[in-house]
């Protein structure tokens, strides 16, 4: 008989909070008592704004934070989950939090997130203004078993003719190459655009020598779009960024990093539409790509002829990293050219890498039955892609750019970052 262990502990408890945003008090009452009757532990509506309105609180008279939702109604909500850890919980809590916001969007609203914790933490904190149901000691029950996510398909074969990044190339030469970059873009590093000439200034730079080559790269990137955000000095950095993609004195497997920026930074107005495309319909309104956002992908695709042209010379990992940049930045039918040498990537049928290539194809190709079937392939053993494909408010194009760099540098990234 197998011995079980007496002392082994259970997991505490933990706890999701959903916020819901619905259209109306009827509809958030509705919402709300749906999901107690799915088990959520305490469950509050109100007002959106409503500490705006209540003279005891701090929030009293202070303008809104989002004025397109006067009127609106939020719905707050527990839930519990207790015999597991996180890491276990993953497909389900993935799973659940697909079908909340399918509650909010029969509702005409959107799930506007969550926050996750230890329950008895979330519990305590749970602001009560507003609670229309409470159960003590309710609690949410994953089915048996656990559902698990599928084992991905075998990786491609590995990217050949690819120096990695670390420990190869020391961090102090590649700051070196990049600032000579700068030089010979504009005359000194510090003249650089707003974005990076702070970085790349002698003090900066090196006054104090970079632990790995990859640290020095993430400030690099941080600094073109802090925390993603694309501005008008973003838009001044990319002929820096598509410079230092496109020279040969920077090493193989940084320029690929590089390369993974800019796919980064043209797929960001995809996301953002991804992201808000329940929020966007529920308000009746049309997706506005921000000026930065728009602009920023422009100067890329101003910047791609230049990149492309380095086709023949560059490895495989780079012509993987450029056909995605394509596909995602290129005016449109600029890039069908290259669907034809998709093929010469070691991409073998069956593998995550073909799934990907046969996405870039349908981008570059604009073939929107490819497109269909190659988000299903890569949803079937990704199921993380399930969240973005969820809605069904966002166009297929916009799903596939927004996913486009996380798939292509999951697959790069062990090849410059052993």
């Amino acid at each position: 008989m197998a011995r079980t262990d007496s002392t082994a502990v259970s997991p505490p408890a933990w706890g999701v909070q959903h916020t819901l945003c619905l259209p109306t008090e009827d509809a958030a009452r509705q919402a709300a008592a749906e999901l107690a009757a799915g088990g959520h532990r305490l469950v509050a509506i109100r007002a959106h704004d409503h500490f705006r309105s209540d003279p005891s609180s701090f929030w009293y008279g202070k303008p809104s934070l989002d004025p397109e939702l006067a009127g609106w109604w939020q719905v707050f909500s527990l839930a519990v989950h207790s015999g597991h850890d996180r890491r276990a919980l993953e497909p389900f809590l993935r799973h659940e939090q697909i079908r909340i916001a399918g509650v909010a969007r029969s509702r005409g609203g959107f799930h506007q997130g969550c926050a996750e914790g230890h329950a008895a933490t979330l519990q305590q904190v749970f602001t009560r203004d507003g609670l229309v149901h409470e159960r003590a000691t309710a609690e949410v029950a994953p089915p048996v078993p656990l559902p698990a996510d599928p084992a991905p398909p075998a990786l491609g074969p590995r990217w050949a003719g690819l120096a990695s990044a670390e420990p190869k190339n020391r961090p102090e030469d590649v700051v070196r190459a990049v600032v000579a970059v700068a030089e010979r873009m504009y005359g000194s590093a510090e003249d650089a655009p707003d974005a990076v000439g702070w970085l790349l200034g002698e003090d900066f730079a090196f006054g104090e020598p970079y632990e790995t080559t990859g640290a020095f790269l993430g400030d690099l990137a941080d600094a073109v779009a802090h925390q993603g955000d694309c501005t008008d000095d973003t838009v001044d950095a990319v002929p820096f960024l598509a410079e230092l993609a496109s020279d040969g004195a920077i090493p193989p497997a940084v320029r690929v990093i590089v390369l993974g920026d800019l796919l980064q930074l043209a797929s960001t107005g995809a996301s953002l539409a991804v992201f808000t495309a329940d929020r966007v319909a529920a308000l009746g309104d049309v997706w506005q790509e921000p000026a930065g956002v728009q602009m920023t992908r422009r100067a890329i695709g101003r910047a791609l002829p230049r990149l492309l042209a380095r086709w023949d010379e560059e490895g495989d990992a780079a012509r993987f990293v450029l056909a995605a940049l394509a596909a995602t930045a290129a005016p449109e039918g600029a890039g069908t050219h290259l669907v034809r040498r998709l093929k010469d990537l070691p991409a073998p049928a069956g593998s995550p890498r073909a799934d990907t290539v046969a996405l870039i194809a349908a981008l570059l190709d604009d073939d929107k039955r490819g497109l269909s079937a190659a988000l299903h392939r890569l949803t079937s053993w990704r199921p993380a892609l399930a969240e973005r494909t969820a809605t069904p408010h966002a166009a297929a194009r916009q799903v596939a750019v927004a996913v486009l760099p996380v798939l292509v540098m999951e697959d790069v990234g062990p090849a410059v970052y052993p």
